[in-house]
């Protein structure tokens, strides 16, 4: 099937992959519920992230808009209100059941929705649980922090970049 129009889009989105996706003012949505939800994180991370996910055979479909990529996940367990506080400062958001991500309409590099997929969904997909994709996150940073101290000389001056590079010695 060639999807042309929106509800074509969303037709193929449930049908070919699964997806629970609505139309809504004309876009294709995706609704985070109980059982689907996502992780929108810094580019730099979520490469991260997404390689770790690749390494251990557990990546789902990831979409990348210009500084943030989301990452689809099974929400196993909510995180903590610490973890969520971490999570914050590091520009990773999970967003509650009742929000919705646009999905692109098209599979290629560029759509009018100003996304597209990294990782594209299949029809077999298993998402990798929330609970090993904010681990990773946290930790793959948390390695990134502790090599860019030591570079530094270990004289603690780092700032975190909002743009998802990572630490940074002034």
């Amino acid at each position: 099937m060639e999807a042309r129009t929106v509800d074509d889009w969303v037709s193929c989105y449930q049908r070919e992959f699964g997806l629970p996706v609505r139309e809504r003012g004309g876009f294709v949505m995706l609704p985070i519920t109980d059982r689907l939800c996502v992780v929108h994180l810094p580019t730099a991370r979520a490469e991260l992230v997404l390689a770790t996910l690749r390494e251990q055979r557990r990546a789902g479909p990831v979409l990348a808009r210009q500084i943030r990529w989301s990452l689809l996940a099974d929400p196993d367990a909510r995180p903590p209100a610490d973890v969520a506080t971490e999570l914050r400062g590091l520009d990773i958001d999970v967003p509650g059941i009742g929000s919705a991500v646009m999905l692109p309409t098209s599979l290629g590099r560029w759509s009018r929705e100003g996304c597209h997929w990294v990782r594209p969904p299949s029809g077999d997909d298993v998402l990798p649980p929330l609970s090993l994709v904010l681990h990773l996150a946290l930790s793959l940073t948390s390695q990134r922090v502790s090599t860019a101290s030591s570079e530094a000389g270990g004289n603690g001056k780092l700032r975190y970049d909002r743009d998802g590079v990572g630490p940074r010695c002034p």
